[in-house]
């Protein structure tokens, strides 16, 4: 696991008097059949898998089956969990059914652990980071680790704490400043009502 260098998360509005608020529990999934990111107050992790187009159905559900259980345990308990949207179908390569299975077997456990999911777009997510929602992996990862200080070994790792780092900050709890173009990107996310995350 790599722990980003970053101070303790804070309130957006500093507290003058009585109990400080709760500060919410968020993590960020960037979900991948070759290496999913995952962000969380811990840190960042990348939980790897290889597979060949000539494996067998078993062993393709063995693998989607390990990568959920190992990303399950990486995101704990949480209030609220960003997830990269699925990339569209007409993208070139990978294998479209099994990136769909995996992604939604992972959706499917946060909700069956009653963990709100928020979906965000990889355009939305690259925004957020940069200003410009068609910037390239490589130019996220270096907005992560210049904005937030982080150490990061991937560019799997960087779209997690972009992720995260946009829950916190619909929930005013902002990991650091960002400009308003930037800060624009969250209007186009699907969020989940506001009271099952705060409850």
């Amino acid at each position: 696991m790599t722990l980003p260098l970053f101070k303790p998360e804070a309130p957006a509005v500093p507290v003058t008097a009585g109990p400080r608020p709760r500060l919410a529990r968020v993590a960020g999934l960037d979900i991948s059949l070759t290496g999913t990111g995952v962000a969380t107050l811990a840190g960042t992790a990348r939980v790897p898998t290889k597979g060949r187009r000539k494996d067998t159905i078993l062993e393709r559900h063995n693998r989607m089956k390990h990568i959920t259980t190992r990303v399950l345990e990486e995101v704990g308990t949480v209030d609220l969990a960003c997830v990269e949207g699925p990339v569209g179908f007409a993208t070139p390569g990978g294998s479209t059914w099994d990136r769909g299975g995996l992604w939604w077997r992972i959706v499917g456990a946060l909700l069956e652990r009653d963990i709100p999911v928020a979906i965000i777009s990889p355009t939305a997510r690259a925004k957020y980071a940069t200003g410009n929602g068609g910037s390239r992996k490589t130019a996220v990862l270096e907005a992560a680790r210049s904005r937030y200080g982080a150490i990061l070994e991937s560019d799997d790792e960087a779209d997690a704490l972009i992720l995260r780092a946009m829950g916190l900050h619909w929930l005013e709890q902002p990991l650091a400043e960002v400009p308003d173009g930037h800060r624009a990107a969250l209007a186009g996310c699907a969020w989940p009502d506001r009271e099952q995350v705060t409850r």
